[in-house]
């Protein structure tokens, strides 16, 4: 007789967005992917910002605008709900949770305050926690999806609950101006889908089917807001408002809430096709995002303020829209660099030991993904 050959073991095939977790004493690898997807969607958002003072003059600026503004933040919500999978209230996350996002908030939320005062020439102007003022929102609704982790891990149904949510917040007008939770429930949806995404979803929408379709999807998409321009309040893509804020019938908030949500991840789809998982030069920027999101908004009210957009006529040119657009991606990369981040890491990430008790760390029982208090820095808890 001869010995039984050995059994085959069928290998796991390796996940392609989820790297093994390092050995100790290594740092943790970081995805090229996101770095990537984070830089060029905060380009999008300062371009964006850019845009805003040139759409009552320019059709063509205006559905762009429309058309950025349907995917780039709803992008990024998602990024952060699937950095978010593994958050619990172990209090190492807790701890990071405040250095990186509720530390930042109140730090420019004074900054911009004291800013606003200086710039728009309004002393009176008041400082409060509770009403964020221009970008800080997303810190503050990051806040409050981060510690909700939990509970959307628990719920059978999550997604469609947290659209159920959404379009409730869209009928209430109730809700106040408190952290922007109008915001915090409307954009709701985008942030639990990325808490239930897998590396295998990222995969899918490299298929090169599906970037061969993302082109007309984004030339129809940039049509169709051609189209709305005149005829649709833009308002409708910052989901702050009800919509009887809106001056809307009550019947559109259901109506409008799915169908932008449609569009939005799509749009988002799309996007994320066609973002590099290479090295590419501008990678390295992408651990820088935070800091181009919440700096570069002292230039962009600026702008406003100091009326340069009124003062220089060929702004609102087809030439001048271009060197807008250029300038803003200019800056936020900029503002992305290594240099920028040692300069102002006190802010975004300081390390505050001296603010927490010791504790002893708890054991991980998985290894769970890769996570950081915000999916534009570098770093994990």
């Amino acid at each position: 007789m001869f010995p039984a050959p050995p059994a085959r073991v069928r290998e796991a095939a390796p996940r392609p967005a989820e790297p093994a977790p390092p050995g100790k004493g290594q740092p943790k690898q970081r995805d090229a992917f996101f770095d990537n997807a984070k830089y060029l969607a905060i380009v999008l958002v300062a371009m964006g910002h850019a845009w805003e003072p040139l759409t009552d003059g320019s059709r063509a600026a205006e559905a762009l605008y429309m058309t950025v503004y349907a995917f780039h933040m709803p992008a990024f919500i998602l990024i952060s709900g699937y950095f978010s999978r593994s958050f619990d209230m172990r209090p190492d996350r807790l701890q990071r949770l405040i250095t990186g996002v509720a530390v930042p908030y109140v730090i420019f939320e004074l900054a911009y305050t004291l800013f606003k005062r200086w710039a728009d020439d309004d002393p009176t102007y008041d400082f409060s926690l509770l009403d964020p003022w221009y970008l800080t929102w997303f810190l503050a609704a990051l806040f409050v999806w981060r510690l909700t982790t939990p509970i959307w891990k628990l719920v059978r149904w999550p997604v469609p609950l947290a659209l159920a949510i959404a379009v409730l917040a869209s009928v209430s007008p109730d809700i106040g101006d408190d952290l922007d939770l109008q915001r915090v429930l409307q954009f709701l949806p985008f942030f639990v889908i990325g808490l239930c995404m897998k590396a295998e979803h990222f995969q899918l929408m490299r298929r090169r089917e599906v970037r061969l379709l993302s082109l007309p999807a984004f030339g129809c998409a940039v049509l169709v807001a051609y189209w709305a321009a005149p005829r649709m309040n833009s308002a409708w893509f910052y989901h702050r408002d009800s919509v009887q804020e809106l001056s809307a019938p009550p019947w559109t908030g259901p109506v409008m809430t799915l169908a932008l949500f449609g569009c939005s991840m799509l749009l988002v789809v799309c996007f994320l096709s066609w973002v590099p998982r290479r090295r590419m030069w501008f990678t390295v920027l992408g651990a820088g995002t935070l800091y181009g999101y919440l700096l570069h908004g002292f230039l962009a009210k600026g702008s406003r303020f100091w009326g340069w957009f009124d003062e220089y006529a060929w702004l609102h040119k087809p030439l001048g829209e271009i060197a807008v657009s250029l300038i803003a991606a200019a800056v936020v990369t900029a503002l992305c660099t290594p240099p920028v981040q040692r300069m102002f890491r006190w802010a975004m990430e300081p390390r505050m030991a001296w603010a927490f008790r010791k504790t002893s760390p708890s054991p991980q029982t998985s290894p769970g993904p890769q996570t950081s208090p915000t999916p534009w820095t570098s770093s994990t808890p």
